[in-house]
C-alpha cells in the first residue's frame, strides 16, 4: 500500500472537503482518504490500481491547489 500527503489550498469549507473526499474515494485503488481542513492537508492511501497523477488531478478538479 502506498501513501501520499499533500499540503493543499482552496479546500475552504466542509462542502468542498466532502466533494474532494468523495471524488478520491471513487478512484479505483484508493483505500483511505483523510482531508484535514484545519491543517489544509490531504492524506491518501492507495494501491497499484491508481497513481499519484490521478489523485492530484482529482484534487485539482474539485478546486484544490497542491502546494509544491
Amino acid at each position: 500500500m502506498n501513501r501520499v500527503h499533500y499540503d493543499v489550498t482552496g479546500i475552504q469549507n466542509t462542502q468542498m472537503k466532502t466533494q474532494v473526499k468523495n471524488v478520491l474515494e471513487k478512484l479505483e485503488g484508493v483505500q483511505q482518504v483523510n482531508v484535514n481542513l484545519a491543517n489544509s492537508t490531504i492524506d491518501v492511501s492507495y494501491n497499484k490500481k491508481t497513481d499519484e497523477e490521478s489523485i492530484r488531478n482529482c484534487i485539482e478538479h474539485v478546486g484544490g491547489k497542491i502546494e509544491s
